[in-house]
């Protein structure tokens, strides 16, 4: 069975200033990644959550980032910001998205903040707000503390002898080490594993390799050595030919490729060979449907996935149903629904047993126990299906989004009404970048390709 949500977003976009798809977003040192706003973010957050505390405990927030030069000034701006209101802050460093959100709850505070782009460039930088369940803020909240950024705040500014403390940790992540590695199966090792991965010079620099060499591996680590402008570039789970071919130089069992914050990944076998999103959550949730652990005998994936996969799991009597793109959507369909596995053909994944967020580290985790356990090559493993043809072409703009002119609203009509039975088609603006993706998927090849290359004609005209 497969179950489609409507592919146009449920959220309240148009009445949105700062908050998009996963947080803030922009270019470092330009509305809204300036110092200044980011100041005004962290009062706002603060007074919201104070407030949710009705005064019973002293209010703490903890604040992780990557290793993007700008995140030194937004993380002293939030920092100012949630001090001037009586918070105290925990500074952890570089850190993954997903170990601010698991420290958040473990830690007991009511807040936490990653400041990242993710997969973009060192140029770009990001806030993401978790609430004290390591969640990703509702829709309503981040509403709440947009009206609060912009409003006046002076009054409830903390008065002298109540202002927060700020301190540095650095054994935090030891803490995140250990919850990624209790993920993995007990009873196994990665002893005898030769593994290639590659950090992105993000956040995951230090706790990825660690993680695999504790568990038994020999690592071979690539993109370890940020200098703040490096995260991302020609590296990373965006960039994955060096780890394609490190796989093949040291001759390792497989590869795996991170991003800038570390929650997302793409994988290639023992012959560099790169395996997407698709076949990752194919093995995943075969393996865990075999050992019982998968919850409503499904997985959430997005209208992105590939048809092949949804093809496969009907074999494997397991259901596939598609959400709108965005992770923040798969989360919500999984918490409202009861599932415990889902993610996005671009690497993201999440397996509520453990984590409340995209944890690329940890998805490869239960990839390599399926390996372990199958004791076969990853190139075999880790192919179970034959994907449907599917083309994916980007188009950046500048200005307005093109797909909201009437020309081009009616061209993309035309669009769906040809493709249709024969495939499917799906246009949409990123939510992170100036984008329009174009993707269009069926069993002709041929025809899939031409489509999605007069539709990038015509979008760039």
């Amino acid at each position: 069975m497969t179950q489609a949500s409507p592919q146009t977003s449920t959220r309240t976009n148009a009445q949105r200033k700062y908050f998009g798809t996963d947080g803030i977003r922009g270019q470092a040192n330009t509305e809204p990644m300036t110092a200044t706003t980011a100041l005004r973010v962290a009062q706002a957050a603060a007074f919201y959550f104070k407030r949710e505390t009705h005064g019973h405990h002293r209010p703490k927030v903890v604040i992780g980032k990557d290793t993007r030069l700008s995140g030194y000034m937004l993380e002293q701006a939030m920092t100012s910001g949630f001090l001037s209101m009586g918070m105290d802050v925990t500074l952890v460093g570089p850190m993954p998205t997903p170990a601010i959100a698991q420290m958040t709850r473990s830690l007991r505070a009511d807040l936490g903040v990653m400041i990242s782009a993710s997969h973009n460039p060192f140029q770009d930088n990001g806030i993401k707000l978790f609430g004290a369940d390591g969640f990703k803020l509702s829709d309503e909240v981040e509403l709440e503390i947009e009206k609060l950024i912009d409003g006046d705040l002076s009054q409830h500014l903390a008065g002298p002898e109540d202002i927060g403390r700020a301190k540095r940790v650095d054994e935090e992540g030891g803490r995140y080490v250990e919850f990624v590695k209790a993920s993995f199966p007990k009873n196994r090792s990665l002893h005898g594993m030769k593994i290639v991965v590659d950090c992105a010079n993000g956040a995951a620099y230090k706790v990825a390799p660690k993680v695999l060499w504790e568990l038994g591996a020999q690592v071979i680590p690539l993109g370890v050595d940020p200098n703040g402008k490096n995260i991302n570039r020609n590296c990373g789970a965006t960039h994955t030919t060096a780890m394609q071919d490190a796989v093949m130089v040291h001759g390792a069992d497989l590869g795996i490729a991170l991003d800038g914050d570390a929650d997302r990944l793409i994988m290639c076998d023992e012959k560099g060979c790169r395996i997407d999103g698709d076949q990752v959550m194919a093995a995943i949730a075969t393996d865990w449907h075999e050992q019982g652990k998968l919850q409503r005998n499904g997985v959430v994936m997005t209208v992105m996935s590939n048809l092949g996969l949804e093809r496969y799991l009907r074999t494997k009597n397991i259901d596939l149903i598609r959400t709108n793109v965005g992770d923040r959507y798969v989360l919500e369909k999984m918490r409202k629904d009861g599932f415990n596995v889902g993610g996005e053909q671009s690497g993201h994944f999440i397996t509520l047993d453990y984590g409340t967020t995209g944890d690329g580290l940890m998805a490869a985790l239960q990839v390599l126990a399926t390996v372990q356990k199958a004791q076969k090559p990853a190139s075999e493993v880790l192919n179970v299906f034959t994907p449907a043809p599917q083309i994916l072409k980007n188009i950046r703009y500048s200005g307005a989004n093109p797909l909201d002119t009437p020309q081009i609203k009616a061209y993309m009509d035309d669009m769906h009404k040809a493709i249709e039975g024969k495939g499917r088609l799906l246009v949409r603006k990123s939510g992170t970048e100036a984008l329009i993706r174009v993707m269009a998927e069926g069993d002709d090849a041929t025809y899939v390709e031409q489509m999605v290359d007069d539709i990038c004609e015509k979008l760039a005209q």
